[in-house]
């Protein structure tokens, strides 16, 4: 078992706590899922929001869907000029058999066009 690293994000229409939950567990959700991985696979996650994003902390959707025992931590993205406003990213540690090439980095909706590169 190796320790991989996988990437998300979201864009949210708006700064409100219960949407910010529905996104966050939603984009958590989609990276489990196209990772085939479950919460004794995480290792631990950082999400970091952009500095207009005021209503809850994004890893409190993480405690939501049940993920007492991974290690989370929350930060502010730098607030730069042009930047997609109301993102929440996140970076997982995990653990899994799968090649770094195979690993589904998870970008959804207009958040895709922040890696065009690695958006699945």
């Amino acid at each position: 078992m190796a320790v991989r690293a996988v990437r998300g994000a979201v864009q949210l229409e708006r700064d409100e706590s219960g949407h910010m939950d529905d996104q966050v567990r939603l984009l958590l959700t989609e990276i489990l899922e196209r990772n085939a991985l479950t919460p004794d696979d995480l290792i631990s996650i950082w999400f970091t929001a952009t500095p207009d994003l005021h209503s809850d902390f994004p890893a409190a959707a993480a405690r939501g869907l049940g993920m007492a025992e991974v290690p989370l931590l929350c930060a502010q993205e730098p607030d730069i000029e042009g930047a997609l406003p109301r993102v929440v990213r996140i970076l997982a540690h995990i653990e899994s058999d799968l090649p770094r090439s195979e690993i589904a980095h998870v970008y959804l909706g207009a958040a895709a066009a922040l890696r065009k590169d690695i958006a699945q």
